[in-house]
């Protein structure tokens, strides 16, 4: 499997409460691979990207400093899957010599990428499903109403037609599957008819 190496280029709000957009892009080229994270995850890959020191350890930074307590290494984080519009990851680890792989949570696995200084990577066949290709004048209202599988821009979905009550009951599926990509559209179009 061909695999891309990957650099964060981009991290904002997103359009509804709580979401965020992290934005890695291919080194080199051109593609961009959004993830909808947590504003958790946000915060605390934001604070290690500007060097923010918090007053006490954020848990990523707890992880951290267990890890090299204990002489393990993160040496890769490698997003290895896209299962139903979520992304999977896992953290590529060194310990006394051996190699050993922890399944994360990709945004996890990339707030910890930036507190081990270590490469992101993905491959191929992700990029080829979910990458786009991001143009000078694009916004991120732009990149949020890309169709997930043909990276289209939505004519009419059926999203758009489906009642408030549908929405919230797809909402809270989509939360409970951690699909916040989808979880993102549904509230936004929850947001709209307000």
């Amino acid at each position: 499997m061909s695999k891309v190496k990957l650099n964060i280029v981009g991290l904002s709000s997103g359009q509804s409460n709580g979401s965020y957009t992290l934005i890695l892009g291919e080194e080199p080229g051109k593609r961009k691979l959004p993830i909808i994270i947590g504003s958790f995850e946000a915060q605390a890959i934001a604070i290690e990207i500007e060097k923010i020191v918090p007053f006490r350890p954020m848990t990523h930074d707890l992880f951290l400093n267990f890890a090299r307590t204990f002489g393990v290494n993160i040496v890769e984080v490698e997003i290895y899957n896209l299962v139903d519009g979520v992304f999977h990851a896992k953290l590529i680890c060194e310990v006394d010599g051996e190699t050993r792989e922890i399944d994360a949570r990709t945004s996890d696995s990339i707030a910890l990428a930036v507190r081990f200084k270590c490469p992101i990577y993905t491959h191929e066949h992700i990029m080829a499903e979910a990458a786009m290709i991001f143009t000078e004048d694009m916004t991120e209202d732009d990149m949020m109403e890309m169709d997930e599988f043909d990276n289209q821009p939505r004519e009419s979905s059926e999203i758009e037609r489906m009642s408030d009550e549908e929405l919230e009951q797809k909402l809270t599926e989509a939360l409970q599957v951690e699909d916040y990509q989808r979880a993102a559209i549904l509230r936004d179009q929850l947001n709209k008819r307000k």
